[in-house]
């Protein structure tokens, strides 16, 4: 009698259990979005190629993030991207959770080996109603990735669809990867030093439209802004001034590290440069034996250049040099150090090659590649150097014969620190005036006759005579620093300025969020940006 009840007992339990995961099912949402259009998205920069299907992903409070197994760093992008949209929207969005109840809609993290192998920051996006799938071959792929996905999630949600608030995120296919291996900004420490904070809220917005390298100029006539630890007075006297006479400043090497840890979290890579043979005042002060003018050095708190020098004929001086560049590069995991090299005005000719040269190999010895202004290509250095292009074309014509990559920063296009106008508040003028769209409309890729193949990349320098705060930094590097990544990203067919006017308009609410004291140039109408999603209703 035993087996007939113990097989009525589990028959009877196979049906409630049966019944009961009936009970427990949540019925899928069923939800009609109206039509959306992906690529007109207001992207920048803009991506390579995308391709609209015209519905919608609801992003809400049933969304989780999940990122390839056993891949902590693709887990740190999911965990940032998750950080983000709390920021935007304040959904608190799970990443990497087993099980999560009521769980609607995903966003997956993917490293895929199918992705173009050539290009490190290239990535897919996949985003249908369901799913948004992120396919990238490296985590500096996944995170412009998420950037761009960061930008199509809309300002407000639309409450009607359900009685939760959705985020409608348009549907389509992102195939996309940066036109130029090297996207930087140059921010000038020296003249007027900047703490900490304010690097790390400048990399913040930097990282957003997809920079990858941020050039600190630590040290010039006015002020040597990083501490050395075999060489203390550069900081003790050189760091304790600047432009107009103010206490200045520096970076202990724990805060330099904290800078260089902040950025790598960002992707970006932190491009260190001491200034040299010339803009080297505050050194020779500190340690007047470094000292080649022929004069004695004071603290200098104007705007001049082109007096200073190194005595270039001293086995001191080098060995002074081989301290800074090894301290510092032990801090500096990026690939690059930057010499300086400009206005070397009193710098005789012979001893300014015979200086660029000896500083090559000393650079070398710790493993890094060399990045100098135009004028180190008159040096006998090699083609693994890199001349940053910023004013003369006959340097640039020697770089390109020594077969060196080149940094486009020319400074009638590209200088941050020049006046957008002549009613601008900050600035120079020196190399011109730079609104808007003359910091847009031109063309990298073949600027003064250089080659694309010789280009590196594009990089965006402030200097930092006429300015001493964050907020003033930003009203020089905002908006132009918003084009000039696309300029560094984008194609050059696929770059467009009536286009991106109406794109960089959709900025001022990110740029709002994040209280970015942004110039409004009359030339962009601000006041355009709303949401163009339509109020949709439930099904």
């Amino acid at each position: 009698m035993k087996t007939p009840i113990t097989i009525k007992n589990l028959i009877i339990l196979f049906f409630l259990i049966i019944s009961t995961a009936c009970t427990l099912q949540k019925k899928k949402r069923v939800i009609t979005f109206p039509k959306t259009d992906l690529a007109a998205e207001s992207f920048i920069p803009k991506p390579l190629k995308v391709i609209s299907t015209n519905s919608g992903f609801a992003l809400d409070k049933h969304t989780a993030i999940y990122t390839s197994k056993n891949n902590t760093e693709f887990e740190e992008v999911g965990r940032f991207l998750a950080n983000k949209i709390k920021a935007k929207t304040d959904l608190d969005l799970k990443v990497n959770i087993d099980e999560i109840l009521d769980k609607e809609t995903v966003i997956y993290i993917n490293q895929s080996n199918g992705i173009n192998h050539n290009k490190r920051e290239a990535y897919q996006l996949y985003i249908t109603q369901d799913s948004i799938i992120l396919n990238s071959n490296t985590t500096e792929g996944a995170f412009r990735g998420i950037q761009t996905l960061q930008q199509i999630i809309p300002e407000t949600s639309n409450d009607t669809l359900s009685s939760t608030k959705i985020w409608v995120v348009p549907t389509g296919k992102i195939i996309d990867s940066p036109q130029f291996e090297y996207r930087g900004a140059m921010l000038d420490v020296a003249r007027h030093f900047f703490n900490v904070e304010d690097v790390k809220k400048y990399i913040d917005i930097l990282a957003y439209y997809k920079y990858n390298a941020l050039h600190l100029h630590l040290t010039d006539d006015q002020g040597w802004r990083i501490e050395i630890k075999s060489w203390p007075k550069l900081t003790e006297i050189g760091g304790s001034t600047e432009v107009g006479g103010g206490s200045g400043g520096f970076y202990t090497q724990k805060e330099y590290s904290e800078i260089v840890n902040y950025a790598a979290i960002h992707h970006i890579i932190i491009v260190p440069e001491i200034d040299m043979p010339g803009h080297t005042n505050a050194a020779s002060v500190s340690y007047p034996f470094l000292n080649g003018n022929g004069k004695t050095p004071k603290l200098y708190k104007g705007m001049k250049v082109g007096f200073s020098t190194f005595n270039t004929h001293k086995d001191t001086v080098y060995a002074f040099i081989d301290d800074v560049v090894r301290e510092i590069s032990a801090l500096s995991p990026g690939p690059y150090f930057h010499i300086g090299g400009d206005e070397s005005h009193v710098t005789k000719k012979k001893d300014y090659i015979y200086f660029i040269t000896k500083v090559e190999k000393i650079v070398q010895k710790y493993g890094k590649r060399i990045i100098g202004w135009d004028e180190i290509a008159t040096a006998n250095i090699d083609s693994t150097s890199i001349s940053q292009f910023w004013s003369s074309k006959k340097n640039a014509e020697k770089a390109i014969n020594k077969n060196m990559k080149i940094i486009m920063s020319p400074a009638k296009k590209a200088y941050l620190d020049m006046k957008y106008d002549s009613l601008s508040k900050h600035g120079l003028h020196w190399a011109g005036y730079i609104p808007v769209d003359t910091a847009y409309i031109w063309t990298p890729e073949s600027y003064d006759g250089i080659p694309i193949k010789n280009i590196l990349g594009i990089e965006a320098p402030l200097w930092s005579e006429t300015i001493s705060n964050i907020d003033e930094l930003e009203y020089l590097a905002f908006p132009r620093a918003i084009g000039y990544s696309e300029l560094g990203w984008t194609t050059q067919e696929n770059r467009d300025w009536e286009n991106y006017r109406l794109r960089l308009a959709k900025q001022s609410s990110f740029l709002n969020r994040m209280n970015v004291n942004y110039y409004p140039s009359i030339l962009i109408d601000w006041n355009k940006n709303e949401n163009s999603l339509e109020k949709i209703e439930k099904y």
